[in-house]
């Protein structure tokens, strides 16, 4: 009996927090249907009547859709080559005994202390040398270098990838690519579905690089874009078209969290099953 009561109570407990962290999401979506004014005369989660409104003053300032098409040519091919070339590294670190091995992982390690803002303005010279400035190159090719998911899937695959699995797979011949490509990345996907989602909402709410790098309106990612609405003169009556501007950038963060999220659910389960 006092283990359900337990039990209950813990189920509540998650559900208050649960609820407390959707709370935000409540407001931001009630606040896109009122308009500036009653934003900032009141604090309610009744929705208003200025959705048309709001979305009419959203487009005076910028393309909506044009935002979240720049947006998604850079997350998605960023988000892909922040996964897969990074699990590559992590692959020959935690499988191949090399001279020089640790020197490499503990580089790796000191480049993920270091601030990418310091580099930014030597990045910024290198992308005008390059004649990449209003490219998005520079937003794409860098995410390769993806030091954090290196680390998590080096650690992951030492862990639960088991090191007679890859000399078996040598001793049949198979070479290193097809190895790679047919049994770590099954094996990994999981984790990789993690840093998948972590890469994409990094990617796709960057501001300071593409603020830095692009400077043609056209090619804007959504991020800056919503900035130029929060920088406009009258803030007071941009402010529902703001909410409505956030609220319509977090939809494709959900989706790719709600497609990706079965991937991390099977890992827990994976590791709860071999403990």
């Amino acid at each position: 009996m006092g283990f359900k009561i337990k039990k209950s109570i813990l189920y509540i407990a998650l559900i208050i927090l649960g609820l407390t962290c959707l709370l935000p999401f409540m407001l931001m979506v009630v606040n896109a249907t009122r308009s500036g004014a009653e934003i900032s005369q009141s604090f309610t989660f009744i929705p208003g009547h200025n959705l048309q409104e709001n979305w009419n003053r959203l487009f005076e300032y910028f393309n909506l859709f044009a935002g979240i098409r720049n947006s998604v040519i850079v997350a998605v091919p960023a988000t892909l080559l922040g996964v897969y070339f990074p699990a590559m590294t992590a692959y020959g670190l935690a499988m191949y005994k090399f001279k020089g091995n640790n020197v490499i992982f503990g580089a790796i390690l000191a480049f993920m202390m270091i601030p990418g803002q310091l580099s930014l303005i030597g990045f910024y010279q290198l992308c005008s040398t390059l004649h990449l400035v209003n490219s998005y190159i520079p937003l794409v090719i860098p995410a390769i270098a993806a030091t954090g998911t290196v680390f998590f899937l080096r650690q992951y695959i030492i862990a639960s990838v088991p090191t007679s699995l890859v000399e078996a797979a040598r001793i049949d011949g198979a070479n290193e690519l097809y190895t790679f490509h047919r049994i770590i990345i099954p094996l990994v996907s999981p984790a990789m579905a993690t840093m998948g989602i972590m890469g994409f909402i990094g990617n796709w709410n960057n501001y300071l690089l593409p603020m830095i790098i692009l400077t043609k309106t056209d090619k804007f990612t959504l991020p800056v874009m919503m900035a130029t609405l929060r920088a406009a003169t009258d803030l007071a009556s941009n402010q529902g078209a703001t909410y409505l501007a956030v609220a319509i950038s977090v939809i494709p963060i959900l989706l790719v969290f709600c497609f990706f999220s079965r991937y991390i659910i099977s890992s827990i389960s994976a590791g709860a099953v071999k403990g």
